[in-house]
């Protein structure tokens, strides 16, 4: 009997982002990173540098950072129609960036405490040999953060993807999103990181070995951490709010709250606005009114927000209303 009215109300909530050639350019620098590891470690311990075997430090930490990327992208990818997910595993991704931001911010630590051991008791140095691996694998860095660039700036920046959020049997209501993959730009900013680490080496291993600044060498690896410590911090603050389920900007609140009570005398006794994915948020009005209407002639107020903002950014919308027989039902406000 209700088949056709609930086939109408019914949609999505698959706010996933899948970014299959971003997880398979994350494996290609896995593979990379892991092997370059491997011969920085080894190189730095017996050439003796404190550049060379940070920056090996460094790219085991990355090679965990992109286990976790891999493991977020495949997990998303198969939970993507989860039901036991509220809103789909759309920030699973975002929970690998900041898992990948967090061991940025290890690294950091491990960079800064090994190289003021080095300013205090100062170690040998074979420059040429140090030199030589250095250079390799910066080259590696290169190359990684070419296969990660051109994806990661496409997809987070210019890559527009449709999203369509509508109820069944309406074809109208799509709406257009910047997909943000977090993950992808976790893993980028690792491989910055890396060539960061390799071009500090270097510079510190040639001062040194021409100029005999032997302690520019750990210097460096402070300079490094310091950087690093930066990336680290503005990936946790954007993945945290997020995760956080963090809301709207309250201008924008305010604005729909203005669209909805100038309307008769409707009044908005609670409003919830927050993130359900990192491009898309979810609303909840519970409003009183003398003349209550219909959910969906509130949700059609709402179109002027969208027209005042330049894109709609609530996926997912839903509306209480209730009549009010009391006078004081005019002062209710914003919880």
């Amino acid at each position: 009997m209700h088949t056709d009215t609930l086939n109408l109300l019914q949609h999505d909530h698959d706010y996933t982002v899948i970014n299959r050639k971003g997880e398979r350019r994350t494996k290609q620098v896995l593979v990379l990173t892991f092997l370059t590891m491997l011969l920085e470690i080894v190189a730095g311990i017996v050439f003796g540098s404190m550049a060379l075997l940070a920056d090996g430090w460094h790219m085991g930490t990355h090679v965990a950072a992109f286990m976790i990327a891999i493991y977020a992208y495949r997990y998303s990818r198969i939970h993507a129609n989860d039901h036991t997910f509220a809103f789909s595993s759309g920030k699973v991704g975002v929970l690998g960036g900041f898992a990948s931001s967090v061991a940025l911010g290890v690294v950091a630590l491990m960079m800064s405490a090994e190289s003021i051991e080095r300013l205090v008791k100062p170690h040998s140095i074979q420059f040429d040999d140090a030199i030589a691996v250095a250079g390799f694998g910066l080259a590696i860095n290169l190359i990684s953060a070419l296969l990660l660039k051109d994806d990661h700036h496409h997809h987070d920046h210019s890559h527009e993807v449709s999203h369509t959020h509508k109820h069944k049997g309406d074809t109208k209501n799509k709406h257009t999103h910047h997909h943000h993959d977090h993950n992808l730009k976790a893993a980028y900013f690792h491989v910055l990181a890396d060539a960061l680490t390799s071009v500090l080496a270097i510079i510190a291993l040639v001062l040194g070995k021409y100029y005999g600044w032997n302690w520019l060498d750990p210097v460096m690896g402070i300079v490094g951490a310091l950087v690093i410590t930066r990336w680290s911090y503005l990936l946790l603050k954007e993945t945290s709010p997020v995760l956080l389920d963090e809301s709207i900007e309250l201008k924008y609140k305010l604005a729909v709250r203005e669209i909805i009570e100038r309307d008769a005398d409707n009044r908005i006794s609670d409003l919830h606005i927050w993130r359900i994915a990192p491009d898309h948020f979810a609303i909840i009005i519970s409003l009183v009114s003398h003349t209550p209407q219909t959910p969906e002639y509130y949700k059609g107020l709402l179109k002027e927000f969208y027209s005042r903002s330049g894109v709609n950014v609530f996926s997912h919308v839903t509306i209480e209303v209730n009549q009010c027989h009391e006078m004081d039902c005019m002062t209710t406000t914003i919880k």
